[in-house]
């Protein structure tokens, strides 16, 4: 075929497959995200992405080894500096990231006093937590104060809680912006900034729909833009949206988890386009990851796995799938940050007759080279396109 009309690229966030070769850079020695998960599971059940070469890139226990691999199959090795949710996005569409993202365990003074005198509100928290586990913690503190609840994660972001009967949601987002322009401050370097809005009462908080990300846009010009400007769809499912700023997007998808996010996804197939879908399915990372929970984690993958043979049903001749990740975080691996890991490949078609190990990757960037190849826009500065490996 001359090219793909449709290009599906899935993300598991965080869905790792053993240490990269600077691991050791990052502290992150022995990490191994799917290993782990497989050992601590007694083997992963999961046949649909072992026929399609799993563990031909690298044996998981419990996934057997495809004699005829529905699609080609290898692992990448990430380039960039860092190992955050938007380093890992923004290198597969084709950048590289020279300074990493900082991540804080407690925002500096100077930073959360701008932002007490710029919100007129004072501040609570500001330490690691659960979302969940701090509105518990002072959602009642914060009803009786109108203070705010700042909080992070491992990841490159400030997250701030409020009750919607406390704190407007748009006085909510407009504190959100005042911590957005704050930050971009090359003193802090934070990724994104979150509005994490939750209603109840004491005992019985539930966090809203009203949640919104402030991300920084890109530092250069990504596959996605190349595609929007050469009149190509780019449809981003979940988060993608939010880690790109709306870049390059012609359509977004917002999806409440991954259970949700295959339902859109399966559904996104039967619509007629031309250009790209682009899921991230976020709670392998955020429920899991960081919160070490291997089994629950275990079950997420093969939850996935059972929805997957739908979406390669759906598939037309003319589609190209792909299905990676952004990074690591081995869930019995020390303290509750990402681990810098090579992450596997898996590129699906219906033409594909016994799928073949292709060269490692030695920069995520190959991914969005190889989309721009397709659809013959402008190639990005970093990476090399696969394509005609594949085809």
């Amino acid at each position: 075929m001359d090219k793909f009309k449709r290009i599906f690229l899935v993300v598991l966030d965080s869905v790792g497959i053993g240490e990269a070769p600077d691991a050791s850079a990052y502290n992150d020695e022995g990490a191994d995200t799917l290993g782990h998960i497989a050992t601590h599971m007694n083997g992963l059940h999961m046949p649909t992405l072992g026929s399609l070469g799993l563990s031909n890139i690298r044996e998981i226990q419990g996934v057997e080894v495809a004699d005829k691999a529905l699609a080609h199959y290898t692992k990448m090795q990430e380039a960039s500096n860092g190992k955050d949710t938007m380093t890992g996005h923004w290198e597969i569409m084709g950048l590289y990231i020279d300074t990493p993202f900082r991540t804080f365990t407690e925002f500096p003074d100077e930073l959360i006093r701008e932002l007490e005198q710029r919100s007129g509100r004072k501040v609570i928290g500001n330490k690691p937590a659960s979302g969940t586990e701090i509105i518990k913690e002072l959602g009642q503190e914060h009803m009786e104060t109108g203070n705010l609840i700042v909080y992070t994660s491992a990841d490159s972001v400030l997250q701030i809680a409020a009750h919607e009967d406390v704190i407007p949601i748009e006085e909510q987002y407009r504190i959100c912006e005042i911590a957005r322009e704050l930050t971009l401050d090359e003193r802090y370097m934070i990724g994104r900034v979150i509005a994490r809005p939750f209603i109840g009462k004491p005992g019985a908080f539930e966090r809203t729909s009203n949640r919104h990300d402030y991300a920084l846009k890109p530092f250069g010009r990504t596959v996605m833009n190349e595609l929007k400007d050469g009149s190509y769809d780019v449809v981003a499912l979940g988060k993608i949206a939010d880690i790109f700023d709306g870049e390059g997007v012609t359509k977004s998808i917002r999806t409440t988890d991954n259970e949700d996010g295959m339902e859109k996804f399966i559904q996104s197939i039967d619509d007629d386009f031309t250009g790209l879908n682009f899921l991230n399915l976020v709670d392998f990372d955020a429920k899991y990851g960081h919160r070490r929970d291997p089994q629950g984690y275990g079950e997420a993958l093969e939850s996935f796995d059972r929805r997957l043979p739908e979406a390669l049903n759906k598939l037309r001749e003319d589609d190209l799938l792909i299905i990676t990740a952004d990074h690591g975080n081995d869930p019995v691996h020390h303290g509750t940050d990402h681990t810098r890991e090579y992450v596997p490949l898996l590129v699906h078609h219906k033409s594909i007759v016994e799928g073949k190990e292709i060269p490692i990757r030695k920069t995520f960037a190959d991914i969005g080279a190889t989309i721009a190849d397709n659809f013959k826009v402008t190639m990005p500065e970093h990476g090399t396109s696969f394509l005609d490996d594949i085809k």
